[in-house]
């Protein structure tokens, strides 16, 4: 007797391509330096970009899908369900037999971030393993791209992202990127003359992709498209955030002023929000405002 083959993933609204690992982050109240050893709260929870915006995505009734590598651990087997309760489909994540789920620790205090380690090595030695859905007829083929959006964060090797970018497999999709980290910025430069992809960095993040300085978020945007982006938003902290495109006129918003409660991940929350926003046809004024608002609230805490 021939065994029925297992029903395929409900097709999702968004793919959220990138590092999907455990976060472990030590937080105090206390205003911190190097060296610094005081009291706090030591957590583990899902983490890494695509995971971030995947969560946020999922709060907002959207059906996201990771395209990622999670190992066949313990910690890996422990990630999928954990994902899977806050909304987050890992059906078409690579697991791998050989490497380890990846992990971020960071360290905040009263005065912000004040150190962190992303430990993302089995996500880049997964490489394009990861893309594999989106040729094998699972999400889409040669036939039928994947016409949604996409949000795609520099936690991958630069190779892996030049192919990105000049991918048949994306042309037909709204491609989302930002970077993992400052350090990461310049992964993102063949995404600079994109026809359709939207830039989300912060001031820092621009700025290394301009090689200049900037002193607030409306001159880095315009820099950024001045230099072939077509489209940018940047965020600048507690500050303002502004969204500029090719032939349009350039938009900034202020940030919310909130006590903070913790910052990892707020970036995230802008971004999937704004993504949200957008599908759900509001302009780019109502757009920007409701990704400046979920920033705040996550650095408040107000979200759990």
């Amino acid at each position: 007797m021939t065994r029925p083959a297992p029903p395929s993933p409900a097709r999702p609204d968004i793919l959220c391509i990138g590092s999907v690992l455990w976060d472990v982050i030590g937080r105090s109240p206390a205003q911190m330096r190097q060296g610094s050893d005081v009291p706090g709260r030591i957590s583990r929870l899902p983490g890494g970009v695509a995971m971030n915006i995947a969560v946020t995505l999922a709060r907002f009734g959207l059906r996201p899908a990771v395209l990622t590598v999670i190992g066949r651990d313990a910690e890996g087997d422990e990630l999928v369900a954990a994902a899977a309760a806050l909304g987050v489909d890992t059906a078409f994540a690579y697991r791998s037999d050989d490497l380890p789920t990846d992990r971020y620790m960071a360290i905040e205090g009263a005065n912000g971030l004040i150190a962190a380690i992303a430990d993302a090595h089995s996500l880049e030695a997964a490489d394009d393993k990861i893309l594999a859905p989106l040729a094998d007829g699972r999400l889409s083929s040669g036939a039928k791209l994947w016409p949604g959006p996409v949000a795609l964060d520099g936690n991958l090797t630069v190779a892996l992202l030049d192919r990105i970018a000049a991918s048949p497999l994306f042309a037909a999709s709204d491609l989302r990127v930002a970077p993992a980290s400052p350090g990461k910025a310049e992964r993102l430069l063949p995404f600079l003359r994109h026809a359709r992809a939207t830039l989300h960095v912060n001031l820092e993040e621009a700025g290394i992709l301009c090689q200049a300085h900037f002193e607030n978020s409306r001159a880095a945007a315009e820099a950024l498209v001045a230099r072939g982006a077509a489209r940018a938003l940047v965020t600048d902290g507690a500050r303002d955030a502004t969204d500029a495109r090719v032939g349009a006129p350039t938009i900034t918003h202020p940030a919310r002023e909130v006590q903070v409660a913790h910052v990892t991940g707020a970036g995230d929350a802008f971004m999937a929000a704004h993504i949200v926003a957008e599908m759900r046809g509001a302009d780019r004024v109502a757009a920007l405002a409701q990704a400046q608002d979920a920033a705040a609230a996550h650095v408040a805490g107000e979200i759990a």
